[in-house]
C-alpha cells in the first residue's frame, strides 16, 4: 500500500515538535551503511511524540516501521515507501534497587555501563552488541553465555492503534520474543540485575571486549552475525569448512576474519549483500546438507 501523502501533514498537526524527516537515505541509519531513502521517518524525542506518531499513523491507514540503531537491518538499494520511526532518541536511564528502567533507544553499550556505575551485574554480556535496548529485547539478543530473557522482567509498549500496554510473558527464544511480528512498538523495559563489584564487572567487559576485536570484523560495516544458529552447527564453522572466507560480490564479503559475519568492504549495496548471501546459503547447503537461515532483518 503506498504511504498517504497526507500522513506528513496529519504527524504535524498532531504533534508540532516531532522530527520529520521526508526521503530520509537508510544508509545514514543502518550499520551496514546500505539503504536507499525511507519515504518517511520519525524520531520521537519523548514517549507522549511517539505515543502521538502511532496513532496518527493508525488513524491514516499506516502500519509503521520501528528500528532503533539499524544494527540488524538491511534495506534495498531503491528505497521503501514506508513510515519509519526511530526510537533512538528515546534514551532515558534509571535504577531503583537492582532493578533498572530504561527507553528503548538506549544503546546496550551505555545500558550495560549504566549498570556498572550503580554496581549490578548482568548485562557484561551485552556491552559489544551494537544495538539498542528495544531491538535486543525484540529478537532476544545475546552474546558470550548471556541473553536478554535472562533479565528482562517487564516491557511497556504501544499496539498498532497507540494504546499503551504492560507485558510480563515474552515468549523468549532463540532470537525471538513475542515482539518478533514487529507489531508493537516497545517504549521502555525493566531488567532485575543482581549487586556485584563494579572493578569486577568492568574487568568482565573490557575482556569480552578484547575478545571481540581479536574475533570480529570491527573495522568494517556490518550487521553482526549475518545467519542463525542453525541447530547443532555453527553457520561460521560451516562457512569456514565449505572455503567461503573472502567470497565476494561487488562491495559485500564474507569476511576473512570471521566467517559468520558478511562486510561492506566499500560501496556495497543491498543487492550486493543478498546475492553473497544466496551464494554462501546455496554452498553451505550443497557441502554440508545444513541450510542457513538469514539473522538480519530485509525491510520491504
Amino acid at each position: 500500500m503506498k504511504l498517504p501523502s497526507s500522513l506528513y501533514e496529519q504527524l504535524t498537526r498532531a504533534c508540532p515538535g516531532l522530527e520529520l524527516r521526508r526521503d530520509e537515505p537508510m544508509s545514514r541509519h543502518t550499520s551496514f551503511h546500505i539503504g536507499g531513502p525511507a519515504a518517511l521517518m520519525a524520531l520521537p524525542a519523548c514517549e507522549e511524540e511517539a505515543v502521538t506518531a502511532v496513532r496518527t499513523a493508525a488513524a491514516c491507514g499506516v502500519r509503521p516501521f520501528f528500528m532503533g540503531n539499524g544494527s540488524n537491518l538491511l534495506v534495498p538499494d531503491r528505497g521503501v515507501d514506508r513510515f519509519v520511526i526511530k526510537t533512538s532518541n528515546l534514551r532515558r536511564c534509571r535504577a531503583q534497587g537492582n532493578a533498572i528502567d530504561a527507553h528503548s533507544g538506549i544503546t546496550l553499550a551505555r545500558l550495560a555501563v549504566f549498570a556498572r556505575e550503580q554496581g549490578l551485574t548482568g548485562l557484561e554480556f551485552a556491552h559489544g552488541i551494537p544495538g539498542t535496548l528495544g531491538g535486543a529485547v525484540t529478537m532476544n539478543a545475546g552474546a558470550y553465555g548471556g541473553e536478554m530473557a535472562q533479565v528482562i522482567r517487564e516491557v511497556t509498549c504501544l499496539l498498532p492503534d497507540g494504546t499503551v500496554e504492560t507485558v510480563r510473558n515474552f515468549d523468549f527464544g532463540y532470537r525471538h520474543s513475542a515482539f518478533s511480528g514487529g507489531e508493537r512498538l516497545i517504549l521502555c523495559a525493566k531488567m532485575e540485575l543482581v549487586p556485584g563489584d563494579p572493578a569486577q564487572i568492568g574487568a568482565r567487559m573490557d575482556e569480552l571486549a578484547r575478545q571481540r576485536q581479536e574475533k570480529q570484523p570491527l573495522e568494517y560495516p556490518s550487521a553482526g552475525s549475518m545467519f542463525k544458529r542453525p541447530v547443532g552447527h555453527f553457520a561460521a564453522a560451516l562457512i569456514d569448512q565449505c572455503g567461503l572466507k573472502g567470497l565476494t560480490v561487488g562491495g559485500a564479503q564474507v569476511s576473512e576474519k570471521h566467517a559468520g559475519f558478511v562486510v561492506n568492504r566499500g560501496e556495497a549495496t543491498c543487492s550486493d549483500v543478498l546475492e553473497l548471501v544466496e551464494q554462501v546459503k546455496r554452498r553451505v547447503l550443497e557441502q554440508t546438507g545444513v541450510p542457513l537461515e538469514m539473522e538480519v532483518k530485509v525491510l520491504d
